[in-house]
């Protein structure tokens, strides 16, 4: 029974690192920027939740500031720090530079605002209640967590093959060039992109939160998962990216049962090397090509 519950706990957070990774994705496919203070609006999402309900907003309302406001801040770090930066030819290790230091203002700002230390959504009422299926116990934070994600998921494959928005983004993310001639307006595009992902990042991020704690500088090792799910998933497939992150999420729980925690991450990551070497294109074919 205990391998049921470490397989269902694994499901659950792995599909909450399932969004961090097909969001990280989508913005890596169509702009090319590794952007990795993705893992610093992962982490400012939840706390923006959590102030929100500290002040009396429902959590409904507090979930849906969150998202705001990491849409906001993520559009600003695209048109005031990326676009210069492409803008002037700078090179993508220019670019991931500057991407590190916007995931170190991120995450200090939060310590300075809020605290380094854990914090707990005490006014979520919710949070502690339980659903037994069986031999199975999930927490109501788990199923949100775990609905929220299908549905992002779902979400953004329905926005991008069905959409004129969608479309336009996959046209700007195969050839920026040609879109350019075209007036497709790539760098209008790139800001929908990110503040797209930066908005539907701090959904998981909130019901972590909300089933867990927080902490500023928890959000880097999520995001390395993530970034490995996309890799081994197939750059640019968002079905691929998810999955993956759910088998890793999974494999790291399941080995708690053979090993101490301080090793489910190392043998976790022995495996992807080994998938890596194997299949270096990833599992899934590539829906979106990365932006040249």
């Amino acid at each position: 029974m205990l391998l049921l519950q470490l397989l269902v706990d694994g499901a659950v957070s792995g599909c909450a690192v399932g969004v961090v990774a097909i969001t990280f994705a989508y913005v890596y496919a169509t702009t090319g920027v590794f952007h990795v203070a993705h893992a610093g609006l992962f982490t400012l999402g939840g706390y923006i939740a959590w102030w929100l309900s500290g002040q009396g907003l429902p959590f409904p309302l507090a979930l849906m500031g969150a998202v705001a406001v990491g849409a906001a801040v993520g559009a600003v770090m695209q048109k005031a720090i990326y676009e210069t930066l492409m803008k002037r030819r700078a090179s993508p290790l220019v670019q991931l530079i500057a991407s590190l230091g916007l995931l170190a203002i991120l995450q200090n700002l939060v310590a300075l605002l809020f605290t380094p230390n854990m914090l707990q959504f005490e006014a979520v009422s919710w949070r502690l209640s339980m659903l037994d299926i069986g031999p199975i116990h999930l927490s109501l934070p788990q199923i949100w967590t775990l609905a929220s994600s299908l549905a992002i998921l779902a979400g953004l494959v329905l926005f991008s093959t069905r959409t004129i928005l969608g479309k336009r983004i996959r046209a700007v993310s195969s050839n920026r060039a040609l879109a350019e001639i075209t007036r497709l307006r790539p760098f209008d595009v790139y800001v929908v992109v990110v503040a797209i992902a930066s908005g539907l990042v701090a959904v998981p991020s909130v019901f972590i939160g909300v089933d867990q704690a927080m902490q500023p500088y928890t959000s880097v090792l999520v995001l390395l998962t993530a970034v490995i799910a996309v890799i081994a998933g197939g750059i640019g497939s968002l079905p691929g990216a998810f999955i993956i992150s759910v088998v890793l999420a999974v494999l790291q729980n399941l080995v708690l049962a053979l090993m101490p925690g301080r090793w489910s991450i190392a043998f976790t990551f022995m495996l992807f090397i080994v998938f890596i070497l194997i299949k270096p294109t990833g599992l899934f074919q590539t829906r979106l090509k990365r932006a040249s």
